[in-house]
């Protein structure tokens, strides 16, 4: 779920949330990674939601990524990605170290609801690379004109990344790479000897972080299952925190890059086989644990109730599955956000403070996973009391953002151009492009007579320079004459009438209400799917959401009268939705039966794939951030046209587009494989004994054995690996709450932890009177902020400041008290202890370290401040800052792109035989093999 900024808003307001992870291996991969674990924790599972390794791998920033000669070291083959992912595996296997074991998920086959999204990702990334192509050809002449030579373009088998997508030539191949990499690694590493690995690839339906908390859950309930079991999951996405917190497991931690720390550290990278591919010099990104135990108590201490009903009993669980539920009004893969509410203008803030001071009056919980089935386990009649209390703040709200966005074109005009952290947003979607300028060749010579390499090499570096100047200028609206733009003018009466008639052709007011009541009865749907899908599984594989916009919160009366039953349907074929989800221009990642429905005037269904298609950038300071407005996809006539072609398939075609199973693999000497090994040479099905010891359930399929090649003929048990087919258990309904036996970690956060929470639309300006820079990473501190070098003044406008730490109060704030909240509701009614302006600094608890490279070599005792977005145009970054610098403006470097660890593996090495069987997993589970189905016993 692509929740804009969520992580960001959420590390700002819990900081002690996140705990830096140590990376003993610093680049060298080869460590025993049997070893305890440095962290201090030691992990059960690990689980890897794939694709957010894969697009990294595929096409890393070049900015971070080059070669000894200074330009791309992209990728140019399917082995150069897949070298590159196994590279990104090991160093998170290194820093996790699970002891039971590992679980691989690469996203498959999306709900319906999902692929409106991947369209409009996929056709604006085919536009932008239409866009780079064009300026690139412009800018070569004018090199040419110059009479400078640069590095010629070079063919790549991924230049297209819309190649990631199942049902591809790439990730079929992808699969096959990560069996052989696994059976090595099972073989011959020592951490992994142990454990078990499960591989569910993009043949398996659904998205990857689905299919790692379904398998949670199924495991929680058997009999026999280890409450106290320790999970780590690594991604890099939004959701996966809302997914960890709807498990209701209190032992998990998220580990993702550091985003928020821009500190780039440079290694060479060592391999981890004997077989090294190469030691280019890489970018290190640090990582960060984010424990779910402690977010857990924060909620706990935040979400406190100002004036519960009588009787009222204070459930946790129920409070973390409303605030779940209350994070799906900002926006998610599969609802888009209402234009109310914005996360960098406080939206969690607000739906938090309205949670907390209207509970009584909308009448309780909002969410009952638990016992409320028939209700589709939510309260609708409460949730829209609740949405439409938020509602009241709708017009506070757009009209300071207008205000903002005034002041924000003004001090464009008046200020030279700075793109800010934006440039990381525009170089992620230029960055495949670019990377693609030139070949670099690896050796040092001359091209000609007239120009040496070296020369052609700094050419080429200007020419990428110049090129990417000119990609971000042309998405920068602002420089276009577009940005400032605002038809509908939210500020203004008659808003409402407007946006209708804007965004959805409704003229006259009859319209206008019948076309909001449509909404809200979608809008209602795709909350009630969402919610079903977080906590068990797609309540509907065919449902979507039939707009490109969402309602106003105000206007979501009569929510409670929606009635709504989910056809469950079923996922579509892989090519399906290939067909559903590529543009014309990616239609190569296609059998060629299937490309003439793309590409030819004659196909029936032609008008699914426009070449050029409505962007909207209304209100919007970047090209990338407006809507892409695409024809939705009529699933009945795009399947009629599919069906005819699949006799046309060819049998390697035929098995990408079938449904097929997860993979469970084991070493000989792991005490599941005599389990494995014993099952009757007839039975095609196997029940795996669920005990404390496997601490796994669920069914295998015995007829596909897989054993090295070469100790097939001279068996050594240690080195020889198993493969099975694997299906979760049969159990019941997903139970959102603590398990018996768990248990439960001693409480670090304490009110004092607690930041007053001040309504974004309530105060004057973009940043809050009262936040304070960022202590708690160092430790506390007093701090007197009576002296003017202390005062950190904003320069500019549209920035907010967000350092953690106690807030400190101004001196005669007018405090508003009452027991509803409404428009007179004052500012800062949050938790906490505010601290007046006079106050002595005094810093304590610091601890000694080093922080290496130039960037930070004068910030050793200095606050860490953040700066925080105030809408979506806008995204200051976290860095070190003095005492006298005003941190609020200065320029944000993420880095993004693969991750260094192993080199390629032998492919002897890892070879893998078996017996003869059908190659295709149909969808029916396996019937039985007969013969001697063990290879090499």
């Amino acid at each position: 779920m692509g929740v804009s900024s969520f992580y960001r808003w959420l590390v700002n307001k819990y900081p002690k949330v996140v705990e830096d992870a140590i990376d003993e291996a610093n680049g060298d991969y080869s460590i025993d990674s049997s070893l305890p674990n440095p962290n201090g924790i030691e992990f059960d599972n690990l689980y890897l939601d794939m694709n957010c390794i894969i697009h990294p791998c595929f096409h890393p920033d070049d900015d971070h990524h080059p070669n000894h000669d200074g330009l791309s070291a992209a990728p140019t083959t399917f082995e150069d990605v897949f070298n590159n992912i196994f590279e990104y595996i090991d160093q998170l296997f290194s820093i996790v170290r699970p002891r039971k074991l590992l679980y691989m998920a690469i996203d498959g086959v999306a709900p319906r609801a999902k692929m409106n999204q991947q369209r409009a990702r996929r056709f604006r990334t085919a536009k932008d690379k239409e866009i780079y192509e064009a300026e690139e050809m412009k800018l070569r002449k004018q090199v040419e004109m110059e009479g400078k030579q640069v590095l010629p373009k070079h063919e790549s088998e991924v230049s297209d990344s819309n190649i990631i997508t199942p049902g591809t030539e790439f990730m079929h191949e992808l699969s096959k790479a990560l069996q052989r990499f696994i059976s090595v690694r099972l073989s011959t590493d020592l951490g992994w000897k142990d454990i078990k690995v499960i591989l569910s690839d993009a043949s398996v339906p659904g998205e990857g972080e689905h299919k790692i908390m379904s398998f949670i859950r199924h495991q929680r309930e058997l009999p026999t299952y280890n409450p106290n079991t320790h999970h780590c999951l690594y991604g890099s996405d939004a959701d996966l925190i809302m997914l960890a917190l709807a498990t209701h497991e209190i032992h998990f931690s998220i580990l993702r890059e550091d985003l928020l720390n821009h500190d780039q550290i440079h290694y060479s990278s060592k391999s981890v086989s004997k077989t090294s591919f190469s030691s280019v010099v890489k970018c290190k990104q640090p990582y960060q644990f984010l424990h779910i135990w402690i977010l857990r108590e924060y909620l706990e201490l935040d979400m406190q109730i100002c004036d519960p009903p009588k009787d009222f009993k204070l459930d946790l669980e129920r409070l973390i599955d409303d605030f779940i539920f209350m994070c799906f009004f900002v926006g998610n893969d599969f609802l888009p956000h209402m234009p109310t509410l914005e996360i960098n203008e406080g939206a969690i803030d607000l739906l938090m403070t309205v949670y907390k001071k209207e509970f009584k009056n909308f009448g309780g919980y909002l969410v009952d996973m638990l016992l409320d089935k028939k209700a589709g386990y939510i309260k609708l009649s409460k949730v829209e009391k609740f949405i439409l209390l938020v509602g009241a703040y709708e017009e506070k709200i757009f009209m300071k953002r207008s205000d903002l966005q005034e002041r924000k074109l003004r001090n464009l005009c008046n200020n030279s151009y700075n793109l800010g952290e934006e440039e990381d947003n525009i170089g992620s979607l230029i960055s495949a492009a670019i990377a693609s300028v030139e070949s670099v060749p690896s050796t040092n010579r001359t091209l000609n007579n007239q120009c040496s390499y070296s020369e052609i090499l700094d050419n080429t570096k200007e020419f990428k320079s110049k090129l990417k100047e000119i990609l971000k200028r042309k998405s920068d609206l602002f420089y276009n004459g577009s940005f400032g733009t605002d038809s509908v003018k939210l500020s203004s009466p008659g808003f409402k009438q407007r946006y209708y008639k804007i965004k959805f052709s409704a003229q006259s007011p009859e319209e206008v209400e019948s076309t909001r009541k449509i909404l809200v009865k979608k809008y209602t749907e795709g909350l009630l799917w969402v919610l079903l899908y977080y906590f068990s599984s797609p309540p509907s594989w065919t449902w979507f959401y039939p707009f490109h916009y969402g309602p106003f919160t105000s206007d979501l009366k009569g929510l409670s009268q929606v009635k709504m039953k989910f056809e469950k349907g079923s996922p579509f074929k892989p090519f399906d939705q290939l067909m559903a989800v590529l543009p014309p221009r990616s239609a190569n990642a296609l059998p060629k039966a299937y490309q003439p429905l793309l590409l030819e005037d004659s196909s029936s269904i032609i008008d699914f794939y426009p070449n050029d298609f409505e962007v909207d950038e209304d209100g919007k300071r970047f090209s990338w951030q407006g809507i892409c407005k695409l024809p939705f996809i009529d699933e009945e006539r795009l399947l009629s046209e599919t069906k005819k072609l699949d006799k046309e398939l060819k049998e390697e075609e035929k098995v990408r587009n079938t449904e097929q199973f997860d993979r469970l693999f084991v070493r000989c000497t792991h005490r599941l494989a005599s389990q494995i090994l014993s099952l009757p040479e007839n039975s095609s099905e196997g029940k795996l004994d669920c005990d404390l010891r496997m601490e796994i359930g669920g069914y295998i399929h015995s007829h596909h054995i897989i054993m090295d090649e070469e100790e097939a003929h001279d068996p050594k048990p240690e080195q020889n690996v198993l493969c099975v087919l694997y299906k979760l258990p049969d159990c019941g309904s997903h139970v959102p709450h603590l398990l018996e036996g768990v248990k439960i970690p001693n409480k670090i956060i304490t009110k004092e932890d607690l930041n007053d929470t001040q309504l974004w639309h309530e105060y004057q300006g973009s940043n809050p009177p009262n936040r304070s820079l960022n202590q708690e990473r160092f430790g506390k501190a007093n701090i007197n902020t009576s002296s003017s070098s202390q005062n950190y003044e904003l320069a500019g406008y549209g920035w907010a400041s967000a350092g953690r730490g106690k807030p400190i109060s101004r001196q005669g704030m007018s405090m508003h008290k009452g027991d509803s909240l409404g428009p007179e509701w004052g500012a800062g009614r949050g938790r906490g202890k505010p601290t007046h302006s006079s106050r002595q600094m005094d810093f304590k608890g610091f601890r000694e370290f080093t922080i290496s490279g130039p960037s930070r070599s004068s910030s050793r005792s200095d606050i860490n401040g953040r700066g925080h977005p105030v809408d979506s145009c806008f995204r200051p970054s976290r860095i070190g800052a003095n005492q006298d610098v005003n941190h609020a403006l200065q320029p944000s470097f993420q880095v993004r792109g693969s991750r260094p660890g192993p080199a390629t593996w032998n492919p002897q090495a890892g070879l893998i035989c078996t017996r003869k069987h059908s190659s295709s997993s149909e969808a029916n589970w396996p019937g039985p093999v007969s013969g001697n189905h063990r290879a090499g016993r």
